[in-house]
């Protein structure tokens, strides 16, 4: 069985806070904490780790979308943004700042379901999209090391590392790509070393 999903209420008027703590917990949520203004969201969102949170935007010391940012930088959350202006410019700020929804005050309680379902779901997208990015660019940093100037030596075909050091080509390249070699003989070098096998009657 699914464990109901923590919710941090981020909002300065008590009384809507009251409100909306009850509609949540009527719906099964669980609240894990209250803050009354930005910073104490941000304290809030990194020592309790709710589920999701819903911030309000007009606060004092610090605003929803500024608290959103932070969040987003230091413990990226699901976040439900709440205004009481239905303002479209906001819809957008929201969304620039990592919020994943967006309510106007005084949500019900199906609203209110629904934002916490989109949000959470645009964040699982998110966290996805962050993680394939850093697998690129991890891709990309080991092509990177291989794309520039290698002191190779004309005798024995060692590769010259960027601290002096000679390596055979098959192991400089294995460590600095996901390539694995496999040994074999091409047939100019196969003459060459055996001659008088290649030359038999026999093959």
């Amino acid at each position: 069985m699914q464990e109901p999903c923590s919710v941090l209420i981020v909002e300065d008027e008590l009384l809507i806070g009251d409100v909306i703590q009850h509609l949540l917990e009527k719906m099964g949520y669980v609240i894990a904490g209250r803050a009354m203004n930005g910073h104490q969201a941000l304290e809030l969102a990194q020592t309790l780790q709710p589920g999701v949170i819903l911030m309000d935007i007009v606060m004092p010391e610090m605003n929803g979308l500024e608290a959103s940012r932070f969040i987003q930088q230091k413990c990226p959350k699901p976040i439900v943004l709440l205004s009481a202006y239905d303002d479209v410019s906001l819809v957008s700020q929201a969304s620039q700042v990592g919020a994943g929804a967006y309510l106007v005050k005084p949500p019900d309680a199906q609203e209110m379901r629904r934002a916490i379902t989109i949000a959470t779901a645009r964040f699982a997208d998110m966290m996805e999209l962050r993680r394939l990015n850093q697998e690129l660019q991890e891709a990309l940093s080991k092509i990177q090391v291989l794309s520039g100037l290698l002191p190779i030596c004309a005798s024995c075909k060692k590769i010259r590392d960027d601290r002096g050091f000679w390596h055979q080509v098959e192991q400089y390249i294995a460590k600095h790509s996901d390539a694995i070699f496999s040994h074999g003989i091409c047939p100019e070098c196969a003459k060459k070393l055996y001659p008088g096998l290649l030359s038999s009657p026999f093959l």
